[in-house]
């Protein structure tokens, strides 16, 4: 496979969702940075014109970020599109004269999994696949054995170095910079491992329910939705050894080796829950058992990370929105010291979202004779202008042929594994009310060494 940047960009399913809210910033993001020296072309079974088409890309842009008018107008001229079934060899050979002269086009699969197959067919018969790339979108299957039915799939029609299996939270800076902060600071290096660290807290929490999309909820869950791919990347991040080199298979290969050794999900260590109302949404059913909340514990059986738990909660119509993850420090003991050991005291907190926060608890001495002390924080705020969006980013590493903030087929059939005894019904559904922080049953199933982190809402 050559190195050689992509020439063209095709995208499925363009009038879509994603498309509109996720596909469009990116690409006026990276006309404006001079990186998309390439034509762009939508697919999709809409019954549009271009015209149409551009209308649509144009309202994404007002409505998701803001148009650029100097950059629009070069965005603009780049777009092209064919509307047709995506079972119609028809619409494949339209594809193909429209890339012309294109030797190494990047598709982008933002359709359904069940029409991986179907698409990545028909582009092979109609000779649109040699030196291609192609992006596929989460969740990557419905369980473990569904996601190795679509690798054997795609492996049919593209090697796997050109698979580039997307995760928006892999190229997410703060998830970037969770490997950095660690690895570039031997002092924190030091001491990240069980013999000094109590336990990882991870709460992704969002204050709004389905949106109006509970049709695509009930196929889903929160689990599928973004345990099995979001949770499990930045767990990765958090507890992966050193990457053997710097390369982007260094990278892949460290996070999948973090993968192999969580230990799969006892049912017992879960806790599922339903916000109540989520049964009364558009689409959903009546007696849906599908969770809107879902808790674990994950353990990692390794020598590092052997007896530290790794707790998740994630959920809808929670407090706020904001994603956190708190590392507590296992309390100090000294008989120089005048109090009690303070085992809530030391702590790292990182918030990735909305606002991108540091912060490291820590104890001070108070003035006075005696050797007492009192918590503090120190935090430190990440607000650069102009951050790059992690759409943008992927898509652009993507075009370059750079797989190391995409997850290769080892590390998406061991997420299925890890998370694969707890979907569906395998456990209860309890229901919990929106605006807290979940079903009550989880203070009683299990509770994190000093209680869990609920993280300060600072939404306005």
């Amino acid at each position: 496979m050559t190195d050689s940047r992509s020439d063209a960009l095709v995208f499925f399913g363009a009038t879509g969702d994603l498309a509109y809210k996720k596909i469009f910033p990116a690409l006026q993001g990276m006309a404006k940075r001079g990186h998309l020296n390439m034509p762009i072309i939508g697919v999709a079974y809409s019954k549009w014109d271009l015209d149409q088409f551009k209308a649509r890309a144009k309202d994404s842009l007002e409505k998701h970020g803001g148009l650029d008018p100097e950059v629009w107008p070069q965005l603009c001229n780049q777009l092209n599109y064919i509307d047709g079934d995506y079972a119609d060899p028809s619409t494949f050979a339209k594809l193909h004269d429209v890339l012309g002269g294109a030797q190494r086009p990047l598709y982008y699969l933002a359709i359904p999994p069940s029409l991986f197959g179907t698409v990545a067919e028909s582009l092979a018969r109609s000779g649109c696949t040699r030196q291609a790339r192609v992006v596929v979108e989460k969740p990557f299957g419905r369980d473990l054995a569904s996601a190795k039915k679509l690798n054997n799939i795609l492996h049919e029609f593209f090697p796997e170095e050109s698979i580039f299996r997307i995760d928006h939270y892999l190229g997410k800076e703060p998830v970037q910079n969770l490997i950095y902060f660690r690895f570039a600071n031997p002092f924190i290096e030091g001491g990240w491992s069980n013999q000094y660290l109590d336990s990882v807290q991870i709460t992704m929490a969002e204050s709004f329910g389905v949106l109006g999309r509970g049709k695509l909820y009930e196929e889903l869950g929160a689990i599928r939705d973004v345990v099995q791919n979001h949770m499990l990347h930045v767990i990765a991040c958090l507890a992966m050894e050193w990457p053997t080199g710097a390369t982007s298979e260094c990278l892949r290969q460290s996070r999948g080796n973090l993968l192999k050794s969580v230990r799969t999900l006892d049912p017992s260590q879960i806790v599922r829950g339903q916000f109540r109302g989520y049964r009364h949404e558009p689409g959903v059913a009546a007696d849906s058992q599908v969770e809107t909340f879902a808790a674990m514990q994950f353990h990692i059986d390794n020598e590092r990370w052997s007896g530290v738990p790794f707790c998740v909660r994630v959920g809808k119509c929670l407090p706020c929105t904001t994603t956190e993850i708190m590392v507590r420090v296992k309390p100090s003991h000294h008989p120089m010291l005048e109090e009690s050991a303070p085992t809530l005291s030391n702590y790292y907190r990182f918030r990735l979202s909305p606002d991108v926060t540091l912060a490291m608890g820590t104890r001070i001495k108070k003035p006075g004779e005696r050797m007492a002390g009192e918590r503090v924080e120190m935090v430190a705020h990440h607000l650069p202008p102009g951050e790059m969006d992690a759409y943008e980013r992927l898509l652009g590493d993507a075009a370059n042929g750079d797989a190391a903030l995409f997850a290769r087929q080892d590390s998406v059939e061991e997420s299925w594994r890890i998370v694969d005894p707890v979907l569906d019904n395998a456990t209860p559904l309890v229901e919990y009310e929106p605006n807290t922080w979940g079903p009550p049953e989880l203070s009683t199933a299990f509770v994190p060494k000093g209680g869990w982190h609920n993280p300060a809402c600072t939404e306005t």
